[in-house]
């Protein structure tokens, strides 16, 4: 089916778009397959408003509107009185409020079907990337950001005692999989696939990080399949004994609670029966997750948004919503991780019911707070490309709505947000230590959600090669590495640090992101006078 088909009025005259913290422009609305944008009112105003309005229509989570028709109001009776007018209220993924004055009531109830039928579909192949073609950028540049195989030649470097399996070809053992996966020298083929077997989705145990001081070991995985009738798999319990050679102890860390994890044993999933893993100690750190994880983002965005409230009030609903005790909770759990692997010297496998989310959210925090690597412009997109891209997290069902969303999908659930917000909580703690700066998690979070490039199109890597993704759309990594782009995306305080930053988990320690979450209702234009300011200085020191 065409896009076109969706539209059912292509354009609207005298149109005035209000959008936050910029005048109101009046214009042309039109709608095409992918975009709603304004055409100036005249000629003599083209120069002006350079910058037209330009919406995505996957960017709109909700559409609200109202009409008014006049001609109840008008004893005329003229066709002028019959048209009436509308208001349409865009809120949009990235947390702007566009207002849209509509003259005439039917076009106002046309626009308003159409935005809501093309910002709702999920074809894939009909989305915007497909079609997006910037002067300058290639097809397949910056594709991929980083590989298994590049990942696997830095590890041999470092040790002999892991090997690069392509047991997943063609994703037979496990669809949210790479074709490749990093596991123990001694586990053969036949071994992961009857463990893959006994795993949620066929995520068997594989490594996420090699920690080069003490050569401890970061593995990630699904719950272990015992069910009511206490199942068990020889090759897991082998290939998690395998893991521990040279090693005496690990750590298990459970994202679900002990009670979750019980209930979900009588759905044949569970936890592991700790008399069949002696060397390895579970602890449970439950995260929120799925639907109450995102009814915490919308009840966090409904609070930035209420319209004048005293501060006592401001900041019970701020706790009411929970937002910063789950960045409290994946920051402490985190620093766990990172204490087991760096003060202990234990091996630690992180799992979660699916694997596909708090997991990932865990593995990558903890790879940042241990590695000074992760923490550099390049490491960090390397970071993201295998820790949540190449890992599977199901971007095209987790970000199908944000902080407006009204419950659509069962499916949403804002972890790679909570992910990023972690990031800006240690990069304000650590200012020297990230080689990135708070632009570059805003437009990651901007591109999560909704993007011009096809980098988070999809659910895991085998959609993405269904689809040829690839091969048909433009890598975002690729737009961020342009030199220009790239010099606004720095830390300019930047000083590479060696240790490891434990981050503070006191409530004083934490602040509310409100470069992301208020950006729209604040001017950022002192914080960037402030950076420009910055830079400066540090050039004058620099050539002194």
């Amino acid at each position: 089916m065409e896009l076109s088909h969706f539209i059912q009025t292509s354009q609207v005259e005298n149109v005035c778009v209000y959008c936050p913290l910029s005048a109101p422009k009046t214009g042309t609305l039109c709608v095409s397959s992918h975009h709603l944008l304004l055409c100036p009112a005249n000629e003599e105003n083209t120069k002006q408003q350079q910058s037209d309005f330009w919406l995505l229509h996957c960017a709109v989570d909700t559409v609200e509107k109202s009409v008014l028709n006049m001609g109840m109001f008008n004893n005329r009776g003229d066709e002028s009185g019959k048209r009436g007018m509308g208001t349409l209220t865009l809120r949009c993924k990235d947390l702007r409020v566009i207002h849209l004055d509509i003259p005439g009531m039917e076009e106002t109830l046309d626009i308003a079907r159409s935005i809501q039928a093309l910002s709702s579909q999920d074809h894939i192949q009909l989305s915007y990337p497909f079609f997006f073609r910037p002067p300058g950028y290639t097809l397949g540049k910056g594709w991929p950001r980083d590989t298994t195989e590049n990942f696997f030649q830095r590890l041999k470097a470092e040790t002999d005692s892991w090997r690069l399996s392509e047991v997943n070809e063609g994703f037979k053992v496990c669809l949210s999989y790479p074709t490749k996966v990093i596991v123990p020298q001694c586990s053969s083929d036949d071994s992961l696939r009857k463990a893959a077997n006994f795993r949620q989705g066929g995520r068997f145990p594989i490594l996420s990080y090699f920690h080069r001081s003490n050569g401890t070991v970061l593995l990630r995985c699904a719950q272990p399949l015992f069910g009511p009738d206490h199942h068990y798999c020889k090759e897991d319990e082998a290939l998690l004994k395998e893991v521990l050679v040279g090693q005496s102890s690990g750590f298990i860390i459970d994202t679900r609670s002990a009670k979750q994890a019980k209930q979900a044993q009588s759905a044949v999933g569970g936890t592991k029966k700790q008399s069949r893993y002696p060397n390895w100690k579970l602890l449970h750190r439950p995260l929120e997750r799925g639907r109450d994880l995102q009814e915490s983002l919308t009840r966090l965005v409904a609070a930035c948004y209420e319209p004048s409230p005293g501060m006592g009030h401001w900041l019970s609903k701020l706790q009411a919503c929970r937002w910063m005790s789950n960045v409290q909770e994946a920051l402490r759990t985190a620093g766990l991780i990172a204490e087991c692997i760096e003060r202990e010297g234990a091996c630690v496998l992180v799992q979660g019911e699916r694997g596909t989310d708090n997991t990932l959210l865990m593995t990558s925090l903890a790879q940042l707070i241990l590695s000074p690597e992760c923490r550099t412009m390049d490491g960090f997109q390397d970071l993201i490309e295998r820790e949540w891209l190449q890992a599977g997290h199901p971007f095209q069902l987790r970000c199908a709505g944000s902080g407006w969303s009204q419950g659509r999908s069962q499916q949403e659930s804002p972890n790679f947000l909570l992910f990023l917000d972690c990031c800006w909580q240690l990069g304000r703690q650590f200012p020297r230590s990230l080689a990135f700066n708070e632009a570059l998690l805003c437009i990651l979070a901007h591109h999560a959600y909704s993007s011009e490039y096809g980098t988070f199109l999809c659910n895991n890597e085998s959609e993405r090669n269904l689809y040829e993704v690839q091969d048909r759309t433009i890598s975002l990594w690729g737009f961020l590495n342009d030199p220009k782009q790239r010099c606004q995306l720095q830390n300019p305080m930047y000083d590479e640090n060696l240790l490891v930053i434990w981050p503070s988990v006191a409530p004083q320690s934490l602040q509310l992101w409100g470069g992301f979450f208020l950006r729209h209702l604040f001017s950022q234009e002192d914080t960037q006078l402030a950076r420009n300011r910055m830079v400066k200085l540090i050039d004058e020191v620099e050539s002194h």
